[in-house]
């Protein structure tokens, strides 16, 4: 299946997407099947500098128990939202230069959490573009960092609730996803045979290397 990812002159530049927040009740309650869950939602910023959106393309779950998670050896300062009620917003700091979004997939009290992995953008892609200083539209979220500094995603987003009204949330589809695929998980060293990543089969904003993305 082929995918067109629109750019701003496929739109008035003052149209938005139309989208309908998630509500709890519709997020599945275990971490991998979430993970395929939201492939084809959207993740919402609203910002100073206006919305900015993106269909979920990719993501890794990372379950109860998983070494590679950042759960694996308790609750700390650092991850302690990663342990609130599914649907709430984990991030993080990494390798000194990135910012990571996780959306947390357990009952409260559980630490478990989806990385997001890559967004096809929707809304705000020529803001978008000036934060990542590129315009290349299938490159401006390929990738959990740059899905973050696309979305002016930092710490202050750490543990905003998702399914509710606020700066970062998530919406329903706006239209079916193409089929879904999975793989191992990329970038980690424990735990690394888990099937546990999932991508839309054939997106151009997919990350990865090209045998993990057809």
């Amino acid at each position: 299946m082929s995918h067109v990812i629109s750019t701003p002159a496929d739109r008035p530049a003052d149209t938005l997407t139309r989208l309908r927040r998630l509500h709890r009740a519709e997020l599945p309650l275990a971490t991998a099947a979430l993970a395929r869950y939201l492939i084809g939602k959207v993740l919402v910023r609203e910002h100073a500098d206006g919305r900015s959106s993106g269909r979920i393309v990719e993501t890794e779950a990372y379950p109860p128990g998983d070494a590679a998670g950042h759960a694996f050896r308790g609750a700390t300062r650092r991850n302690r939202a990663l342990y609130l009620e599914r649907g709430h917003a984990y991030v993080y700091f990494v390798y000194g230069s990135s910012y990571m979004c996780n959306v947390t997939s357990e009952a409260a009290g559980v630490g478990a959490g989806v990385l997001l992995r890559a967004l096809e953008p929707l809304d705000g892609i020529d803001v978008m573009m000036l934060r990542r200083g590129i315009s290349r539209v299938c490159d401006l979220a390929r990738g959990p960092g740059r899905l973050a500094a696309a979305m002016a995603i930092d710490r202050r987003c750490d543990g905003i609730d998702l399914c509710a009204a606020g700066e970062l949330w998530l919406a329903a589809a706006p239209r079916a996803a193409g089929p879904i695929a999975r793989s191992v998980r990329i970038g980690i060293t424990r735990e690394i045979g888990r099937s546990w990543r999932f991508y839309e089969r054939g997106n151009p904003a997919v990350s990865g290397p090209r045998r993990l993305r057809a």
